[in-house]
């Protein structure tokens, strides 16, 4: 299992309301509901900053997107559906700055702390 993360920042001229409408009844719904596209990938989550205030992070960061493949060759599968470039690249360019967007993908997470009582490592 692989995840990508992206720092996303909305493109100029837009509110933060603007931004997370689109993001969430758009684009969202968009990648979800094309069976092309949707089967490359296992979990997709939206998160959106919690307050505009440095105790939210980064400044001008507007949201994460956290996607789920199986492998990297499933996040290649995906970038490379012809959907995504005919329907998703042009629809991220509607409310994305997509000069400032930063992404990694990494491995599946090492969990050091889980929230369960008993579950916390050692030092």
């Amino acid at each position: 299992m692989v995840v990508m993360f992206a720092l996303l920042r909305r493109r100029e001229g837009l509110s933060r309301e603007e931004f997370v409408r689109h993001w969430r009844e758009v684009h969202g719904p968009l990648i979800a509901g094309n069976p092309d596209l949707s089967r490359h990938i296992v979990r997709y989550e939206q998160h959106v900053r919690h307050r505009p205030d440095a105790l939210s992070g980064t400044d001008d960061v507007d949201g994460v997107a956290v996607q789920w493949f199986e492998s990297i060759d499933d996040f290649a599968g995906f970038i490379a559906e012809p959907d995504y470039a005919e329907l998703v690249a042009p629809d991220e360019r509607r409310f994305i700055d997509m000069d400032r967007i930063e992404f990694l993908i990494t491995d599946e997470p090492h969990v050091v702390i889980d929230g369960a009582v008993g579950d916390r490592a050692a030092p």
